[in-house]
């Protein structure tokens, strides 16, 4: 794996992350945003970002609403891949004073290594300057793939909406820029603090696991309550909890920012929102945030 497609691994990891229960009984991925003075609705799906294409085919009113609007709007411009690829390139080094020989452990050292070459065929030799972020990423998005090889399709659902816009020559926005990602992913927690997840990961892949198919699952039924329980539940006994600011800065935070920017972008044009799931759940989430700011925000069924 040569290190161009090890940062395609990570904009994918970027648009997986990464649904106050609001929904009832309602299964639905496909939500109206009207009222608040709008002459036309908006439209906010949530999604998954390594399930194949064919599983559109299973969305209620998907076709129509996506018909309906005339801009399409991202988490990212994916249309600049190579662009950010450069960039994440740069970002994804670890400073010269770090190796991992002495932030981790020698067994942690060989286990990593071993996990690496299962995954990717290349090891730390390769990849040693990669910081532990980005490695952890690389991982996630590898086991997936090896998980669920029937389901991880070559162009991912954010990346099919913003290019059917193209072709009917309408506009596609983005929510955040690539620097806002990669800093996110890969510069706000310390070397030290990266390196303690990624080898909390490699010595429990089991939780990884459980977490995939807890998603998984959730996702293909449309169980927006399911989804919103993983959101806001904690594992019992988790080896490799994360912290409430690590969290916040994943989805809150991310969040408040795109609710500020969606109140233009819905009256400058009836709009096709296509953003992770776990984006428009809890009481930190899209839908509850577009309520309280006096849309109406609706299933549709």
């Amino acid at each position: 794996m040569n290190l161009r497609k090890l940062t395609g691994c990570l904009i994918l990891f970027f648009t997986l992350t990464a649904c106050a229960n609001t929904t009832g009984e309602t299964n639905t991925l496909l939500w109206k945003i009207s009222g608040n003075g709008l002459e036309f609705p908006s439209y906010l799906f949530g999604t998954h970002h390594l399930v194949p294409l064919s599983f559109l085919d299973s969305i209620i009113g998907l076709e129509e609403a996506f018909e309906a609007t005339e801009q399409t709007v991202g988490e990212l411009d994916m249309s600049k891949m190579s662009e950010m690829q450069i960039k994440i390139m740069g970002a994804a080094i670890m400073p010269n004073e770090y190796d991992y020989r002495t932030l981790i452990s020698e067994a942690d050292f060989q286990l990593l290594d071993k996990t690496l070459k299962e995954l990717t065929g290349i090891g730390l030799d390769q990849l040693g300057r990669m910081k532990p972020a980005m490695l952890s990423n690389l991982i996630s998005v590898s086991l997936y793939q090896k998980y669920y090889p029937a389901l991880s399709g070559s162009t991912s659902i954010d990346q099919h909406f913003q290019e059917e816009a193209a072709r009917r020559s309408r506009p596609v926005r983005s929510l955040e820029t690539a620097e806002e990602q990669i800093r996110l992913l890969l510069g706000t927690q310390t070397i030290e603090r990266q390196a303690e997840l990624l080898t909390c990961m490699v010595n429990h892949p089991g939780i990884l696991k459980e977490q995939m198919d807890r998603l998984q699952t959730a996702y293909m039924a449309q169980d927006i309550n399911a989804l919103n329980a993983l959101y806001e539940e904690e594992l019992p006994g988790d080896p490799c909890p994360g912290t409430p600011e690590e969290k916040d800065a994943m989805n809150k935070d991310r969040n408040e920012r795109w609710l500020r920017l969606l109140p233009d972008i819905v009256r400058e044009k009836p709009s096709f929102i296509a953003v992770g799931c776990l984006h428009l759940v809890g009481k930190d989430g899209l839908i509850v945030g577009l309520q309280k700011m006096g849309y109406r925000v609706e299933p549709v069924k």
